[in-house]
């Protein structure tokens, strides 16, 4: 019996030093936590619905404990019973509805984009930590960079964390900027996950406008020449036209020299011939050709200031030289000639003259 008392009395010596020590490390714990863990405070797990939902989450039911409690590990408040939200984006606001619209870049560009982590200060203090990157698919990921900040949102004191995401577009079409992952770490040993929405992106190919530069070019180029021939051909067809009115004109005046060869002065009638020869001449060479020795073209008509013996002296009216003499003959030489000589003559200007005679 005394034997039986005495290993009684040293269990119970035992248990006290275990329980001793238990709660010796327990201060420990509590001591060397870190001030920038979270801090769930008491009311929180008091408030309607999460003290249920951790008394829940220990209830020992048929099938057995909770994972949580067989580990001996108490259950966290989630995100949206702590109050925590985060937001991916920029997000719209009262009065601002651009927040709404997708996003879109071009390939090459460099975004800025936030996700804020926001809470309710209520005296907690909570370390956010990162533990996902931005790169996915088309889309790369330069740096990150975070900032703190404080607000009253409806009386309440809202604190929120901002993380910046430096991020460059390397591929085109509708790509998604990945849901971004965050832990808050407790003094329990355990961490509460965050996860923000995957965001898309419309990304597309850079503007050139050299193509569109070019054919503008191209394009005026082509009006410019389309405009000159059509110039071109209009000029062609208005001097055309004043060649053939011409040549109608002055084969209207052969025919009425002929049929005055009968009757008309033999002198009068080549000195008439004459005159139309140098009209002849004169829209075939211009006014600067051939000017009468001694006389500008400012004090005679134009056609009568070419100078025939001059154009066959320079070789440009071939075969002409016994036409002229026949009208030096009349000039100088005076007397009559018969209307058969004279018809010959007509008919050698016809000829020189090009111009035929309607059938």
């Amino acid at each position: 019996m005394k034997e039986k008392n005495a290993k009684s009395k040293t269990a119970k010596v035992k248990s006290k030093s275990k329980n001793a020590a238990s709660a010796e490390n327990a201060a420990l714990v509590k001591e060397n936590a870190p001030d920038t863990a979270l801090v769930v405070p008491t009311d929180s797990l008091n408030a309607s619905g999460v003290l249920d939902a951790v008394d829940s989450s220990n209830a020992v039911g048929d099938a057995g404990p909770v994972d949580g409690d067989s580990a001996g590990m108490p259950v966290l408040p989630t995100a949206e019973q702590l109050g925590i939200t985060i937001t991916a984006g920029n997000a719209a606001s009262a009065g601002n509805a651009a927040g709404n619209a997708p996003l879109s870049a071009t390939v090459g560009d460099t975004i800025n984009f936030p996700v804020t982590v926001s809470w309710s200060v209520n005296g907690s203090a909570i370390l956010v930590v990162p533990t996902s990157s931005a790169n996915a698919k088309g889309i790369l990921q330069l740096g990150v960079s975070q900032e703190s900040s404080r607000s009253v949102k409806d009386g309440k004191e809202m604190a929120q964390i901002t993380f910046n995401y430096k991020l460059v577009m390397q591929d085109t079409g509708n790509l998604n900027i990945p849901a971004m992952r965050f832990e808050i770490p407790t003094p329990m040993g355990q961490s509460l996950d965050l996860r923000s929405e995957s965001v898309p992106i419309r990304v597309d190919a850079p503007f050139n406008a050299m193509p569109f530069i070019a054919g503008g070019v191209v394009g005026v180029c082509v009006l410019l020449a389309a405009l000159w021939r059509m110039r071109k051909r209009a000029n062609a067809r208005a001097t055309a036209a004043a060649k053939s009115a011409f040549e109608n004109a002055l084969r209207e005046k052969m025919v009425v020299l002929k049929q005055r060869v009968m009757v008309a002065d033999s002198r009068e009638w080549l000195l008439e011939l004459e005159g139309i020869c140098k009209e002849y001449a004169f829209e075939k060479f211009g006014a600067a050709e051939g000017t009468a020795a001694g006389m500008s073209a400012d004090k005679m008509p134009a056609a009568s200031a070419v100078n025939l013996d001059a154009l066959v002296a320079d070789g440009k009216l071939d075969g002409w030289k016994p036409l002229l003499e026949e009208f030096a003959h009349a000039r100088y030489g005076g007397g009559k000639r018969d209307s058969f000589e004279n018809k010959e003559t007509w008919k050698l200007a016809m000829t020189l003259m090009g111009v035929k005679e309607d059938e």
